[in-house]
């Protein structure tokens, strides 16, 4: 069965975002400038009580280094609860959010992904450009890319 995901407001989703992604950190630190700029959306993904389990948000922002040749949307602020973890949430989320992007014109997608998922990034078609770098408070993280074919992947 597949796993219901949906545009929403970032109030949806920012309690899931603020528990996983920032735990023990006050609310403010899983608030992101571009939640309200033009173009930004978020995706949650729900399970059968319409519980948000997974989200991601996703904006307008050039691939490092192209020059803006290639429109891009950049994503952060994925997670997914730790009791679905492994069940299709993420993937839900991520799939919904890149055909949602490419809908809008975006011919690659990246992110500042956890070095700890990278190889969740990998498996869905993402490649490490350059090398491991520190988000102060946050962890490693590594520039993950994805190019956007015809609408296939």
């Amino acid at each position: 069965m597949a796993i219901p995901t949906a545009v929403t407001p970032v109030a949806e989703i920012f309690e899931l975002r603020w528990k996983v992604l920032r735990p023990g950190l006050p609310e403010e630190t899983a608030v992101f400038p571009e939640d309200s700029a033009p173009g930004t959306f978020h995706i949650a993904a729900y399970d059968g009580s319409r519980a948000v389990r997974a989200c991601v948000t996703f904006f307008p922002e050039p691939l490092p280094g192209s020059g803006g040749r290639t429109p891009a949307h950049r994503f952060r602020g994925m997670a997914s609860d730790p009791s679905v973890r492994g069940r299709g949430f993420g993937r839900a989320v991520l799939a919904a959010g890149i055909a949602e992007a490419r809908s809008r014109g975006a011919g690659a997608v990246w992110c500042h992904g956890r070095t700890g998922a990278r190889g969740f990034y990998e498996r869905e078609g993402f490649t490490v450009v350059g090398e491991e770098f520190e988000i102060e408070g946050v962890g490693p993280h590594v520039v993950l890319t994805r190019a956007l074919g015809d609408g296939a992947d």
